[in-house]
């Protein structure tokens, strides 16, 4: 339709669509939501498409590559939720050892009340044709934790740092998803007696 200078004309232009990767942000812990139900499927981004009034097909499109782009998508929301809740000028005052410890207790936090959810993302997660994605995913979240953390390392320190903090953030969910115990208390008390520098 040509644009003709009308108000509705412009009503229309200034109406912004959202990208693919803030549609991402904006399904993702929704979609997490449902695959406590539905699992990670197509039915699961369906269902939080529905919830955002966001058109099904092109929600589909946005995680084209399947359940790891879905889980991927989640893992992003919490790293940034992280960040919102936790910067760097919070976390200075701690030593070293309780900041680590204090982003994965909020990252947990995040995630509470979503167990099933995070049971079938280690499944999936540990498939083989997924392991490698999966680690760089790790990575990533543990990248953002030490840099959080205050760490500008760039030296061998720096990789040996990030591999330890995701076998122990790996660790410690394996714990958290099954721990029924009271304000989740032993994945705490894993995470305290864990060595996390």
């Amino acid at each position: 339709m040509p644009f003709t200078g009308r108000r509705s004309d412009l009503m229309v232009q200034d109406t912004v669509e959202p990208t693919l990767d803030e549609m991402r942000e904006t399904l993702a812990p929704r979609i997490a939501a449902a695959a406590a139900f539905d699992g990670w499927t197509s039915e699961a981004v369906r269902h939080a498409a529905a919830e955002q009034d966001i058109d099904a097909d092109v929600a589909a499109y946005a995680f084209k590559g399947g359940q790891m782009d879905m889980i991927a998508a989640w893992i992003a929301h919490v790293d940034r939720e992280m960040e919102r809740g936790l910067r760097a000028d919070r976390l200075s005052e701690m030593k070293i050892r309780e900041r680590i410890s204090q982003l994965i207790r909020f990252r947990l936090g995040v995630i509470t009340g979503q167990e099933e959810a995070l049971r079938r993302t280690l499944a999936i997660m540990a498939m083989p044709q997924n392991v490698p994605r999966a680690l760089q995913l790790g990575w990533r979240s543990a990248d953002r934790m030490w840099r959080l953390a205050g760490d500008s390392s760039t030296d061998f320190n720096h990789y040996t740092k990030r591999t330890s903090l995701a076998a122990i953030y790996a660790a410690t969910l394996a714990i958290f998803v099954d721990d029924k115990s009271e304000g989740k208390a032993e994945t705490l008390a894993f995470l305290t007696g864990g060595s996390m520098v």
